[in-house]
């Protein structure tokens, strides 16, 4: 919901740091959802498929887990 100015009034967090928060969860909800995908793949045996899920999941681990480091930082001080 692009408004064109600072919403942080009204969820009472900074857009920059709501952002953060929202790509976190967004990261580790398509961990959950790719663990899904691979099982599916895997019970058709189709490795191919399984490795790219596989990739895409550690990558999303990979963002979720820097994204958590940043709050950290932010919500310290």
């Amino acid at each position: 919901m692009p408004t064109g100015r600072e919403t942080g009034a009204v969820t009472g967090t900074k857009d920059k740091d709501y952002n953060l928060v929202w790509y976190v969860e967004s990261c580790l909800n398509n961990v959950l959802r790719l663990e899904t995908y691979i099982q599916d793949a895997e019970r058709e045996k189709d490795e191919a498929v399984v490795e790219l899920f596989r990739k895409a999941q550690a990558d999303s681990r990979k963002g979720a887990e820097f994204g958590k480091k940043l709050l950290r930082e932010r919500l310290a001080g």
